[in-house]
């Protein structure tokens, strides 16, 4: 899964060394804000997840970002939407 430090630093050449913006790191930079649970060890229930999804958004708009939360109590399958905040 994504959380092996070889795709961590993929992740982190391909975008965010490309000009792009982790809008919710940005906003809650020390909260680890799991994004997926897996079910067969019931990760849910202990909150022992990976943060596999992300709101990036480009260098020249990240200020228009007043938050960006992600939204644990949606159970909707193994991953929880993220909710971006913008300001236009």
């Amino acid at each position: 899964m994504f959380p092996r430090e070889e795709e961590r630093k993929s992740f982190g050449s391909n975008f965010l060394s490309n000009g792009f913006v982790d809008a919710f790191r940005k906003q809650h930079p020390n909260v680890v804000g799991y994004t997926y649970w897996g079910y067969r060890h019931g990760g849910r229930k202990t909150n022992k997840g990976w943060r596999l999804d992300y709101f990036l958004v480009s260098e020249s708009i990240a200020d228009n970002v007043h938050d960006s939360y992600i939204v644990p109590d949606v159970n909707g399958g193994d991953h929880c939407p993220l909710r971006p905040v913008l300001e236009l």
